[in-house]
């Protein structure tokens, strides 16, 4: 089993598996020549690879299409983000995925719209990456300019070698995560998925203590039904 493994070697092994998708590989390399900044391939491209070669289906079997994040807060325009998926367009075009670009620096420009919740700004790629709807597709993978890859993966790869689907309460809806999970299952019915927690974690904002004042103790985060 993979979670078995030293993490080095797991990331071996993702490595090896993910290779064997030659569209993944393609998009990999031809996103890595556009010179995006912070960018990752990630989302279901990844750990729907890993899901297939793992079950024996083609690596490119039911896989939608491969989502590039990359992060540029410096314009938060749509005309500059629609020149980048303009030119990812004419990177891709002999490809037969569909390749979605996205900066994501914009996404809370447009998310309370599409998705009904409010999304912070995201600082980065990689909190990005930590908000989509499940822990198990928390994954980015980029190349670097010395060819080495780049793995993000704050949940490790356990759940996505074992197809397991784990929710992640942090952003989005539980109705996207179910729907989501609804469409997986028709493609790959041997995952095991859990349910939306029945619970969520409050923290409340208090005051630091004051170390002169020996009774007083931070508020520790409480459950709420």
């Amino acid at each position: 089993m993979i979670s078995r493994l030293p993490l080095d070697q797991q990331l071996e092994s993702l490595r090896s598996v993910l290779s064997r998708n030659h569209v993944l590989t393609e998009v990999l390399a031809r996103t890595a020549a556009l010179g995006l900044p912070g960018w990752y391939v990630t989302a279901g491209c990844l750990f729907q690879t890993v899901w297939n070669v793992v079950t024996e289906r083609h690596p490119t079997s039911g896989i939608k299409d491969y989502d590039v994040f990359y992060f540029d807060g410096s314009d938060l325009s749509w005309q500059a983000e629609d020149a980048v998926i303009q030119a990812g367009r004419k990177a891709f075009a002999d490809l037969p995925a569909e390749v979605e670009i996205r900066n994501e620096a914009r996404v809370h420009l447009w998310y309370e719209d599409k998705f009904g919740v409010p999304c912070p700004p995201y600082d980065s790629a990689e909190a990005a990456i930590d908000s989509f709807a499940a822990t198990t597709c928390c994954l980015g993978v980029r190349v670097e300019t010395d060819g080495r890859w780049r793995v993000y993966a704050p949940h490790g790869l356990s759940d996505v070698f074992n197809l397991v689907l784990r929710p992640n309460p942090v952003l989005a809806p539980r109705a996207v995560y179910e729907a989501k999970v609804a469409r997986w299952q028709e493609e790959w019915p041997e995952l095991t998925v859990l349910d939306w927690p029945s619970t969520e974690i409050t923290v409340t904002s208090v005051p630091i203590p004051d170390p002169g004042m020996p009774n007083s103790t931070p508020m520790r985060p409480r459950r709420t039904p």
